[in-house]
This record gives C-alpha cells, sequence and structure tokens, in this order.
C-alpha cells in the first residue's frame, strides 16, 4: 500500500518566544523536526513532505538533504489551509499519514499501526485521554460513549461546556485514504471563531458520507505532547532523558541519579557501569564493562574500553579511551585521541589526534597534538608539542620507555628516542638519540649585587 507523509511544521510557536522557528528547538541535541523525520524514515513512505512557513527558509535548510519535500504555506490559515497546499503533490490511491512536526517523540510503532488502521480505506485518528484536555480537540462519539462511533472532532474554542467535560482528545496525528482526504479539504470553509481552515472538519464529512472513523488509542501521552513553550519543552525533554536512563538501568547501568543525566545520541553499556550526575553523553558513545564514569563527563563519539575511570569534568571527543585506563579529572580528549590500555590522563591535560601506547603517562597541565606515544612513557607536567608552524601541523614521536621533565617544548617535527630522558625545561627541535639525556636550556646565572627596580615617590600635595 503507497504511504504519504505529511510533516505539519508551518507554525511560528509564538509562546517559545524565540526567532528559531518552533521546529528547529533542540530535544536531546536534535530538532524537533528531526526527530518526526527519523520516525517518519522507518515507514519507508513513497514521499515525505514537509510544509514550511514561518522561517521557511530556515527549516528547508535544516532538512536539505533528506530526500524530503518542502511545501510552503503562506499565509497560514490554519490545519486544513496547509494540507490544501499538498494535494497536488499527493498520489490519489494509498494512504496519507499526517504527522506534527512539534511532536518530536511519537513512536514509529504507532504511527505504523495507524497507517495499518487506514489501510486506505478508513479515517483513522490517533486519540489519548488526558485529565486535563483544556486547549485540545474533543472526541466527539455517537451517544457520548466511549466505545461509540466517532462523528466528529470540536476544537476548544469552538466546544460548548458540556463537549469540554470529554476528556479524549485528538493528537493532531491522522491517517486518511488519500483520495477522499483530497476531496474533504479542498470542500473546508473557515466558518468558526477562528476563521481558519480545520483539518479536524473532514472528520464530520468522512462520518456523513458513511466512511468509518476509528479512533486508535496512543500508548502513552509522551509519545503525543506537542511542544509549545519553553516550559513544555523543558518538561518533554525530561520524560525523554527519564526514558534512556531506565532503558540503560534496566539493562543493568547503575546511575547515579537518573534526574541528572542526559543522552544526545545512543550509549551502549557493559555489564556493571557506573555512571554519577550530572554527565551528558552525545553523539555514539560505547561503554565497556566495569567503566566508571565520574560526575560532570562529557562524552561524544567516543569508545571506552573495560575497566576504564573517567573521573569527574572531563570531555571526550571522538577518541577511544583503552582498559583500565585512568582519565581526569579535568582532561580533555580531542578527536583523534586513541589512547592504550592503563594509560594515565591527569588533571588538565589536553591530547589531540594522538596515540599513548599502553602504560604511558601525562598527569598533570600537559599538551600532547599530532604526538605518537610509547609504552611507558612519562610526559611531565607543563610540557607541550608544539606541533602547528602557523602553516602546517607537525608529528611528534616519543620512543618506548622516555621520560620527559617538566615544562619542556617538543618542537615538530621531532623524534625523542626510545628509552631518552628530557630535562626539565627544555626546549627540543631535533631528533634525539635513544638512551641519552638531553638538554636544551640557558645556563643558569646569579648576578651579585643586583637591586631590583624601585619606584619613584610620589610628589606631594600641596
Amino acid at each position: 500500500m503507497a504511504i504519504d507523509i505529511v510533516i505539519m511544521a508551518a507554525g511560528k510557536g509564538t509562546r517559545m518566544k524565540s526567532r528559531l522557528p518552533k521546529v528547529l528547538h533542540k530535544l536531546a541535541g536534535r530538532a524537533l523536526l528531526t526527530h518526526v523525520l527519523d520516525t517518519a524514515a522507518t515507514l519507508n513512505a513513497d514521499r515525505t513532505i514537509v510544509i514550511t512557513g514561518h522561517g521557511a527558509d530556515e527549516v528547508e535548510r535544516a532538512i536539505d538533504g533528506r530526500g524530503t519535500i518542502a511545501v510552503r504555506q503562506e499565509p497560514q490559515l490554519g490545519t486544513g489551509h496547509a494540507i490544501q497546499q499538498v494535494v497536488p503533490k499527493l498520489d490519489d490511491e494509498g494512504t496519507t499519514l499526517i504527522l506534527n512536526g512539534d511532536v518530536p517523540l511519537i513512536g514509529a510503532a504507532t504511527t505504523r499501526a495507524l497507517a495499518d488502521a487506514c489501510g486506505g480505506t478508513k479515517l483513522a485518528l490517533l486519540t489519548i485521554e488526558l485529565p486535563d484536555a483544556t486547549g485540545y480537540g474533543r472526541i466527539v462519539r455517537a451517544g457520548g460513549q466511549r466505545d461509540g462511533a466517532v462523528l466528529g472532532i470540536v476544537e476548544h474554542k469552538d466546544a460548548t461546556p458540556a463537549q469540554r467535560e470529554i476528556r479524549e482528545i485528538y493528537t493532531g496525528i491522522m491517517a486518511a485514504p488519500t483520495m477522499q482526504l483530497k476531496r474533504w479539504v479542498m470542500a473546508l470553509t473557515n466558518d468558526n471563531v477562528q476563521r481558519e481552515y480545520y483539518l479536524t472538519d473532514i472528520v464530520a464529512m468522512a462520518a456523513r458520507e458513511g466512511i468509518e472513523v476509528v479512533g486508535i488509542a496512543a500508548p502513552d501521552e509522551t509519545e503525543v505532547l506537542g511542544v509549545n513553550s519553553p516550559v513544555q519543552l523543558a518538561d518533554l525533554e525530561r520524560r525523554y532523558q527519564r526514558r534512556q536512563a531506565e532503558a540503560l538501568m534496566e539493562a543493568g547501568v547503575r546511575l547515579a541519579d537518573p534526574a541528572r543525566f542526559d543522552v544526545r545520541g545512543t550509549v551502549q553499556a557493559g555489564q556493571d557501569v557506573e555512571i554519577d550526575v550530572g554527565c551528558v553523553f552525545e553523539g555514539r558513545v560505547l561503554l565497556g564493562d566495569g567503566v566508571r564514569i565520574g560526575a560532570h563527563c562529557v562524552i561524544r563519539d567516543a569508545e571506552i574500553a573495560a575497566g576504564a575511570v573517567i573521573h569527574p569534568f572531563t570531555h571526550i571527543e571522538g577518541a577511544a579511551v583503552g582498559a583500565g585506563a585512568l582519565i581526569g579529572p579535568y582532561a580533555r580528549l580531542r578527536p583523534g585521541a586513541q589512547l592504550g590500555e592503563e594509560v594515565h590522563i591527569g588533571n588538565f591535560v589536553e591530547v589531540k589526534n594522538s596515540t599513548l601506547a599502553r602504560g604511558a603517562k601525562a598527569n598533570h597541565l600537559a599538551y600532547l597534538g599530532d604526538a605518537t606515544v610509547g609504552e611507558r612513557v612519562n610526559y611531565g607536567a607543563g610540557s607541550i608539542t608544539a606541533n602547528y608552524d602557523g602553516a602546517n601541523k607537525h608529528r611528534t614521536v616519543i620512543g618506548n620507555d622516555v621520560h620527559v621533565g617538566s615544562n619542556c617544548v617538543l618542537v615538530a617535527p621531532v623524534t625523542i628516542g626510545e628509552g631518552g630522558t628530557v630535562g626539565g625545561g627544555s626546549t627540543v627541535s631535533k631528533d634525539t638519540a635513544p638512551g641519552q639525556l638531553t638538554l636544551a636550556r640557558a645556563r643558569q646565572v646569579s648576578i651579585a649585587g643586583w637591586t631590583r627596580p624601585v619606584k619613584a615617590p610620589k610628589a606631594s600635595k600641596s
């Protein structure tokens, strides 16, 4: 059965109080609209159409390259008017599934069930019962019974006091037989308080024609919650993060506090992983067995092997950490950092595009950029690789068992021979031989009788 997906993304989002189009505000690190598009992609639809309007240029740039069709709604005269704009793009046969760009957590299984319920012949509405239905369109059923036939939807602003007591609401998501949908929306009028064309009016049209209207209950409230304000966005963020936290805990991860935990991508964890409070995981993160993550770490696109310990306030991006390694606190691993087993990276150490072999240590206040570091190297506090000449990057090679003293500068390209020692305070710009002590610093001089300059006394005020 052919499926077309239409995503409403034209609204201004006045209550967001932002210049950014509402559907581009982020939930778990991704735009609201991106969440919906990712769900739509699982349905293998014949086409996906995004209706843009407010901030159309920005929204269309954001979805460029995703294989979608953008159709503009200008001006925005209601949901029915929005669908009128896409009528020429829809096939006559099959089902049209209508989603909302500001309802980001709608599930793939739910959308598939709704499309299946339509089957190209019925009008299927996604509904849910809320304790407080204020602001939502109410589902009107025959005889007012929960199992009665769906007769229509009445918007909150147009509802009578009795209708406002109805708890079952329309979520804004439906699946309709495409041929009938095209005909219904072109017959809509704006005879209502808002003077808008309501898509929900097609429900009464379908009922009058004897086309079956079915209400499909959403599995939970979180899937169908929309975002209209920063408060609602923050609420949905915490709901989403709680889901991620519970999934990891069900898999055996120990979270110190699931309310202080954020995933903005995916986390795959082995057994006996422990994560302290305030940690943020972005992109794709793999945690091996027994990994421990200290408080307030930010980890993005990284693989951390079994038994590694990441101490608090460490930032890791695009890096791999070997088994049993100790990282931090306050360390930074930048893209291309590849750390072997039992490597130690201490406080205020930065590593970029460098490999450190088994047992290498840089414990304090150091920088390793574009370096190849051998086994059991001890890299002293305050030492750096000077890897950039103002135009090009160059590599530093440090052999096995090298000791680099404190406050050294290794000027790349340079190789420090295996087993060598670089004395503290040295600036090394030439390759060194294996096993030798290298010193490259000025001779210490003490000058007798020298006095420190003093300021002249200030003139007194008369």
